[in-house]
């Protein structure tokens, strides 16, 4: 499909040109004599490119991008006289892609849209991904318990709070993380996930603050540590309580300081990053055990968000089994299942050891071993025997 470029110029010569011009390049055109009218074709129909003049009578080309991206996410190349190159530069400024003088370079014209092509198609990769991610981590769940946290996430996440989020294997607590970084302020920095219970503790030192070369054997070449790679945005440090003492001991000068130092280096690296942590530990038992430093769990624990075991949140089986039912249908390219009444109910019977997880590891076992009805007697025969 030919990509769409609306030409906004109050000279009729000048925009039958580049009519001319772009069409015989297989785009499809349309084009506006001033930029009031530009923007009421824009509520009607989807451009991917806008060249627009400078200098038009009414709105101005500045004023004009300055409207176009208060509500569009659109490349605008502006067309600008010799004498105009200082408000061009202010154009592009106001968020203008690029800006061509008169008389055209038709070269250069082309290659601008090509480039404001590409630039729009990953625009559109970009939102479509993060769609992706952010279906990937949505929070299903109608009961009280998955309300409540909804609500703590949504007066946590726009402050740089430290969390700390509980609850036992499988519960979530991942996807909760991942809501706090996106309703962030930090959101478009990085999110770094770290499982501190699957790095060995003689290497999760140099994993989260980087080493140096030749600071120990495998060290071949100066590494950053995820601290750095999360400067700016947040990291995640999901089963802090596997963490040992030495990496424990120095978590807590990075939230004291703000500031990180390489295994084998001397040097100190600043870094703005926001500490999101979880376990399924009881890290004050920890605490009495001497396995977990009491001023560490202090600092990370200004605000808790416990997620209870799916045992205790019956209410959210039918939601979450058809959310999962639904998604692996449409990740395999499968045809529609149906979960019956009765299976329904019977899933709320089992003890759901494994929690959320378990739950949707069942729901893919269903699709592949059951008919497109799942019945009471499917629950019986693939699931309830192997929880025993």
């Amino acid at each position: 499909m030919a990509a769409k470029i609306l030409v906004v110029d109050d000279e009729m010569p000048i925009r039958k040109a580049l009519r001319d011009i772009l069409e015989y390049e297989k785009y499809e055109v349309d084009d506006a004599d001033n930029a009031k009218k530009a923007l009421e074709m824009l509520d009607k129909s989807d451009y991917q490119v806008i060249i627009s003049d400078l200098k038009m009578p009414g709105m101005n080309g500045i004023e004009f991008c300055e409207t176009l991206l208060k509500s569009h996410d659109i490349p605008l190349i502006m067309i600008t006289g010799i004498g105009d190159v200082e408000t061009a530069v202010e154009a592009l400024k106001k968020g203008a892609f690029d800006f061509i003088q008169k008389p055209l370079d038709l070269n250069r014209l082309l290659i601008a849209v090509r480039h404001a092509l590409e630039k729009e198609n990953l625009v559109v990769e970009t939102k479509r991904l993060k769609k992706k991610i952010d279906n990937k981590y949505e929070m299903i769940g109608q009961s009280a318990a998955i309300k409540d946290i909804q609500e703590l996430i949504e007066r946590v996440a726009p402050t740089n709070t430290r969390v700390l989020i509980t609850g036992e294997n499988g519960t979530g607590k991942e996807l909760v993380a991942h809501w706090i970084h996106a309703k962030s302020k930090r959101s478009a920095a990085p999110l770094v996930e770290v499982n501190c219970a699957a790095i060995p503790s003689e290497l999760i030192e140099s994993e989260l603050f980087g080493h140096e070369k030749g600071s120990f054997t495998s060290a071949i070449k100066q590494k950053k540590g995820d601290f750095e790679l999360a400067d700016g945005g947040s990291i995640f440090l999901d089963e802090i309580g596997d963490m040992n003492l030495s990496a424990q001991a120095k978590i807590l000068r990075v939230l004291q300081e703000n500031k990180i130092t390489h295994v084998g280096g001397e040097k100190e690296i600043p870094v703005d990053v926001r500490i999101i942590a979880a376990t399924n530990k009881n890290l004050r038992t920890e605490i009495t055990a001497g396995r977990f430093r009491e001023d560490l769990y202090h600092r990370l624990s200004v605000i808790i968000i416990h997620i209870p075991p799916l045992r205790e949140r019956l209410d959210d089986i039918p939601l979450l089994a058809e959310h999962f039912l639904r998604q692996i249908e449409k990740s395999e390219g499968m045809s529609p299942h149906n979960l019956s009444n009765d299976a329904i109910e019977e899933l709320k019977k089992l003890p759901w050891k494994g929690n959320v997880r378990e739950l949707k590891n069942v729901i893919e076992r269903f699709t592949i071993l059951c008919n497109k009805n799942i019945t009471k007697k499917d629950v019986i025969k693939h699931v309830a025997y192997n929880m025993e």
